[in-house]
């Protein structure tokens, strides 16, 4: 295990000893078969982490809140009615970057034809290094690799759940440790992302291709908002679709789905390369935070580029809150605790 995993595990660990700091009990459930670990949070069932062979990464899905509303889109996994069927890579809750010596890792998918596979990568699933339901925290190994299995990268990666009341809360702490030189762009498609559920995506303004009531693809465009009322905003006070591209310590998306209000929130770190990142946070369903995007962004910033070298390594820390309604000022308490 990396210097820097057990800095900010141990630090992560001070937390359970704190007087008045108190959690919901975490569980794991790991199904070897179905190549899943069910994530457990106060009784209920809060997320899986799932690493299918016919997946080009892993991934937490679904995604659940306290009262079992999904806040992740369920296509292609698992279609639900008036979704959209755009992006087929965007997958439950996920880490991984779009120019790593300049293959995509971001965009492959199914959808991706064999004559172009070549020019994207592919996570593979090496192991767990821990599962600890006293920590809430699952460890485990992965390798970016390119087509022919040549391995680029290997990460050392950990989530961290909590619950406290009717917040859930998943931190992701990522290790990326060259194999050979690797050099990362800057790239808009990245880093720590989330496809939501229909609910908390911006109205549509002209028709779409979406799900029928029985989860088929139409074919035509229609345009249905029932239910559809998500809005963004970030630290600066920033809101709505002028949210993406903007660089902020934290970005929050409410909703209101089936008469509960639900927001959901992603922290960037201090500790991050290029911190405050970029939010890649799209009317349509996406929402994601990225510390390399640089110029993919803002062509008036500096370049931004990694280099690592055989043996180098770089990390992130990033933080999703699931909890009810939120005013600016209890998210930032939850930011100056996770600083």
């Amino acid at each position: 295990m990396s210097k820097t995993i057990l800095v900010l595990w141990a630090f992560v660990s001070l937390l359970t000893i704190i007087p008045g700091f108190s959690r919901e009990r975490v569980t794991f459930h790991h199904d070897q078969t179905a190549r899943k670990v069910e994530v457990g949070v106060g009784g209920t069932l809060f997320t899986c982490f799932i690493y299918p062979e016919n997946l080009e990464k892993q991934c937490l899905y679904p995604i659940l809140t306290p009262s079992g509303k999904f806040v992740t889109r369920g296509y292609p996994l698992d279609n639900r009615p008036f979704e959209r069927v755009d992006h087929p890579h965007h997958v439950g809750l996920w880490f991984n970057f779009g120019d790593v010596n300049k293959l995509d890792f971001w965009n492959n998918s199914f959808a991706i034809k064999p004559a172009d596979k070549p020019r994207y990568g592919t996570i593979l699933f090496r192991g767990f290094s821990a599962m600890d339901e006293r920590r809430g925290r699952l460890a485990f190994l992965t390798d970016w690799v390119d087509v022919q299995g040549k391995v680029l990268m290997k990460e050392e990666a950990q989530y961290l759940f909590a619950g406290e009341g009717n917040i859930r809360s998943i931190e992701r702490i990522t290790v990326l440790k060259a194999v050979e030189k690797v050099t990362l762009t800057e790239s808009k498609e990245g880093m720590l992302g989330l496809r939501v559920d229909r609910a908390f995506e911006e109205p549509l303004t002209a028709p779409e291709l979406l799900l029928d009531a029985s989860g088929r693809e139409m074919t035509e465009k229609t345009l249905n908002n029932e239910g559809v009322n998500g809005v963004y905003r970030n630290a600066e006070g920033v809101s709505g679709a002028a949210v993406w591209g903007t660089r902020s310590p934290w970005v929050a998306l409410r909703a209101v789905k089936e008469g509960e209000v639900i927001t959901i929130v992603i922290m960037d770190h201090p500790g991050n390369p290029n911190y405050p990142g970029w939010y890649h946070a799209r009317g349509y369903g996406l929402f994601s935070v990225n510390n390399l995007g640089g110029r993919g962004f803002d062509r008036n910033v500096p370049e931004v580029k990694v280099e690592l070298l055989p043996g180098q390594s770089i990390s992130f820390r990033h933080k999703v809150l699931i909890a009810g309604d939120m005013d600016d000022a209890q998210i930032n308490q939850w930011v100056k605790r996770f600083q």
